[in-house]
């Protein structure tokens, strides 16, 4: 069933870590979440080899999104940290990426061949960044590094329902725009703003918040270098 068009609200809630981050970080994230290639999902424009190109790259970036949680759960603290983290890995091999390859199934996409793909360098760039602060930092750089991609898909799946120029009839990227508006989503979005207000409190998140503002700039830069990947089917 396609998505309806309505306003919903805004997963970060005011004066949380997100919401400065992401104030402090405006024009990288806008470039992000507004990118060409989201506006050509929304009216249903953006090529299909472009949109297929992406699907095969978001598949290996889910390989790496699941390391990441096996990184999470090393840093982690307490047990409970770490259940909750391996839980998130779990639920990214054995769920999100069968979900994934049934999805990329409806558009001509094979597994074995998606796995036999190179990574692009909008792929390498990314994940390999993310990675990178969850092993020279702590959990909260972790995190901060993950946010633009769990919350800024709720993101920007909500904006294109609220934008006029949005086209879901007959709009083949109509279930990608549902899939990160529903409900059950924005539950993981939503619990990613408020882990990392409680990891800032408990990690010294305040003293360290320019430190956090360029990890949280630097990924949402990578997160629009992957749209731009996408869009000119790079390598």
């Amino acid at each position: 069933m396609p998505p309806v068009k309505q306003t919903l609200p805004d997963i970060a809630t005011p004066g949380s870590l997100f919401d400065r981050l992401r104030a402090a970080s405006r024009p990288s994230w806008d470039r992000y979440v507004r990118h060409g290639f989201v506006a050509g999902m929304g009216d249903g424009t953006l090529p299909e080899a472009c949109f297929r190109h992406y699907l095969i790259q978001d598949y290996l970036f889910l390989i790496h999104f699941a390391r990441a949680y096996a990184l999470a759960a090393f840093k982690a603290d307490t047990l409970s940290d770490m259940r909750a983290a391996a839980r998130s890995m779990s639920a990214i091999l054995d769920l999100e990426m069968g979900l994934h390859v049934k999805y990329c199934a409806g558009w001509g996409l094979d597994e074995a061949a998606m796995q036999a793909t190179p990574e692009a360098q909008g792929t390498l760039a990314y994940t390999r960044f993310v990675l990178e602060r969850g092993l020279a930092g702590d959990v909260l750089d972790l995190h901060v590094a993950l946010a633009p991609c769990i919350v800024g898909y709720a993101e920007i799946a909500s904006n294109l329902l609220a934008d006029p120029a949005t086209n879901l009839d007959g709009n083949p990227y109509a279930d990608w725009i549902a899939m990160y508006a529903d409900p059950e989503y924005r539950v993981v979005a939503t619990a990613q703003v408020e882990l990392l207000d409680r990891l800032s409190t408990t990690r010294g998140g305040e003293a360290r918040f320019k430190d956090l503002c360029r990890t949280f700039d630097a990924a949402s830069r990578l997160e629009a270098g992957f749209w731009d990947m996408g869009m000119g089917l790079l390598p």
